[in-house]
């Protein structure tokens, strides 16, 4: 008899979402997530960086049908203060957030630029050995003309924190190649436990942000900082490159399409119907409407045109390419 296959414990997940394109992107997400997956069991949290020194201008959630759709989509506003990153740094909010969730359970962190498309909870989690996204390119380290080289720079990082470097590569990729060393895309990453995870992770982000071995002179690290940090987190904490089970991550299961033009674009038939399918309740609908680039590409059926520029099988190369070729259609919106 086949073995049945393993499913992991009841998870919680969380997004960011504040004033502006998130808190839209969020509702869709929490939509998507309720119409794919209506067993999901665990807790839908929406973290919500509240107004403070480090931000100009409120960043809470400023729409109050976005905030209706959340309460009947059952997903639970959690409040987090930014403490070290905010307005300079948004992409910090992934890493402050954690520390607000609920001690001891496990989570999975989505980006809000997410669409579930698939059933989220039959998925086999390995809550004690963290992973995340693969579905990222060589953009980090820009590697100088004179060195240190790849090995040179991560190696400084994994000897900042007391890590074992070796035992973190990819050794059936060449010396050198950016794919030999750990590096993921933190459009979704999980573990055991937020607040545990989120304080390393914060440690480990302000540590290279405020004192960067000297490896890293040459490097950028804005917006970089996340993606830098996030292997070594995970590395510490027992986890690597995710396994084939998680394979429906970026897959079957999820879509980060990062930017609704490049979703029409690229992303596969099935990703546009669930998207279709997710964004006709008219509950859905009148909320999302409310967001531009959303009326425009979904509603008003612009992403169809968009759609139609593309032969999804022989995609440019480049994602500036097809950038520019929407442009020219004026079919790009942020």
């Amino acid at each position: 008899m086949a073995a049945k296959p393993r499913k992991s414990k009841p998870f919680n997940i969380v997004v960011v979402a504040q004033g502006g394109r998130l808190q839209y992107e969020a509702a869709l997400f929490a939509a998507s997530l309720r119409h794919f997956d209506e067993g999901f069991k665990g807790r839908l949290f929406v973290a919500e960086p509240q107004p403070g020194p480090r931000w100009s201008k409120d960043p809470r959630v400023d729409s109050g049908p976005v905030r209706k759709l959340f309460d009947e989509l059952g997903a639970e506003l959690l409040p987090f203060e930014s403490r070290h990153f905010g307005e300079s740094y948004p992409h910090g909010n992934k890493i402050e957030a954690l520390r607000e969730l609920p001690k001891g359970e496990p989570f999975v962190f989505f980006d809000s630029d997410t669409l579930v498309t698939g059933k989220l909870s039959a998925l086999p989690f390995d809550f004690n050995r963290p992973s995340a996204s693969m579905r990222r390119e060589g953009t980090w380290p820009e590697v100088p003309l004179y060195g240190p080289g790849y090995a040179g720079i991560w190696k400084s990082l994994y000897d900042k924190f007391g890590l074992d470097f070796e035992s973190s590569l990819d050794t059936s990729q060449p010396d050198e190649y950016w794919r030999r060393y750990l590096y993921f895309n933190a459009g979704w990453f999980f573990g055991s436990c937020g607040p545990s995870f989120g304080e390393r992770f914060e440690e480990y982000a302000r540590a290279i942000r405020d004192d960067p071995p000297d490896a890293l002179a040459c490097q950028e690290l804005d917006p970089w900082l996340d993606q830098v940090a996030l292997p070594l987190v995970i590395h510490s904490f027992g986890g690597g490159r995710p396994g084939p089970d998680l394979d429906g991550l970026d897959g079957d299961v999820t879509c980060h399409w990062r930017l609704m033009s490049l979703l029409y674009a690229r992303e596969h038939d099935r990703v546009v119907e669930a998207l279709a399918e997710v964004t006709a309740p008219n509950r859905v609908k009148k909320v999302l409407k409310e967001y531009e680039p959303f009326k425009r590409l979904i509603f008003q059926k612009k992403g169809e045109k968009a759609r139609a520029l593309f032969d999804r099988a022989r995609l440019p190369r480049k994602e500036q390419a097809i950038r520019n070729a929407l442009k020219r259609e004026n079919l790009w919106m942020r």
